[in-house]
């Protein structure tokens, strides 16, 4: 399928069928396609929790608004930030760049520091909603690569993070639960799956200058 045709087919999955599960070689491409989605500064203020548990995810039916999804999902994706993010995290990031890239300190410098200085005294508030921020481009991301990849999926806002936090003990990771992506493939009774997409004229929405 080509892009466009792959965004049509994909829709929020309703209910899935629990009896299907991706391969480990299908969940391999969503990490790498979560690890490379572009994010500001390239600092990757985030991480995947990728659950294929069926008592956990049984556990996250409540804490999801009692959405079924999460139980009968193949694996659920939960995309979450970093709890923290100053100075020695920049740095660490900086010093990756120097190892990946071999780029010269006289360069890296001016930048680091800028953002070492930025991140540090910032408000923490700031810092967490620049992160969350990014934690919607890499669903936009997966969703995409999804859809290309013929994998059902199911983007949810509507769950109680610290819960979720709690089960899966994200605490003593240094991080926090922020979107839920379960993915698998659709039930073939999902009327969903066959309503026709909803979606303002392109004519409405694009502005050619």
């Amino acid at each position: 399928m080509n892009v466009i045709t792959s965004l049509n087919w994909r829709y929020a999955v309703k209910k899935f069928d629990a009896s299907k599960k991706l391969t480990s070689a299908q969940i391999g491409v969503l990490t790498e396609a979560f690890n490379l989605t572009a994010t500001s500064y390239g600092l990757q203020p985030l991480r995947l929790v990728v659950i294929a548990d069926e008592k956990l995810q049984e556990q996250l039916v409540k804490a999801s608004m009692n959405q079924t999804q999460v139980r009968d999902a193949s694996h659920v994706l939960v995309i979450c930030v970093e709890n923290e993010v100053k100075a020695p995290y920049v740095q660490s990031y900086f010093d990756l760049v120097q190892e990946v890239r071999d780029t010269p300190e006289t360069i890296l410098k001016p930048f680091r520091e800028t953002l070492k200085k930025q991140f540090e005294n910032q408000d923490a508030e700031k810092t967490r909603q620049w992160a969350v921020n990014q934690a919607y481009l890499a669903l936009g991301n997966l969703l995409t690569v999804c859809a290309l990849e013929e994998i059902d999926a199911c983007p949810m806002e509507g769950f109680i993070s610290g819960q979720y936090d709690e089960i899966l003990g994200l605490n003593s990771h240094g991080i926090t639960s922020t979107l839920v992506l379960p993915v698998g493939y659709r039930a073939q009774d999902d009327m969903f799956a066959d309503f026709k997409k909803v979606r303002r004229a392109t004519s409405e929405t694009i502005i050619h200058l």
